[in-house]
């Protein structure tokens, strides 16, 4: 069984990964402040992406769980803060395009397999 902080760090590595293969180019993970963290920010073309990460470790759960629920309202205002700042910091103007998705990422310990599934254009 490995760690919470492992898990994280597997899943954000297949999700680049999954990125990749799909034609993003990414340009920042972890972008962290004190008020919050952007997992993974991408662009494809013109368009700025971000990013959030979810991993599960359970044998490819049930449909009954779905980790996109820990996305929780207090992390959407983060999410919006950080995304503020991020955009500020790299100098990019208020006409900039991006969108958010959550990407979870399904990883099976016993198999060694990864499946992601791609929640796109999610509004915070």
């Amino acid at each position: 069984m490995i760690n919470k902080k492992e898990k994280g760090n597997r899943g954000e590595e297949i999700a680049s990964q999954f990125l990749r293969k799909n034609g993003f180019v990414i340009a920042n993970r972890n972008y962290y402040k004190k008020w919050g963290e952007l997992d993974i920010v991408a662009k494809k073309g013109n368009e700025l992406h971000f990013f959030e990460v979810k991993s599960v470790t359970r044998h490819f759960v049930s449909k009954s769980f779905r980790p996109e629920e820990n996305v929780t309202l207090f992390k959407v205002k983060q999410l919006r803060k950080i995304i503020q700042t991020y955009l500020t910091d790299k100098g990019f103007g208020l006409d900039t395009v991006f969108q958010f998705h959550i990407l979870c990422v399904f990883m099976n310990e016993s198999t060694r397999l990864a499946r992601v599934q791609w929640i796109k254009n999610v509004i915070l």
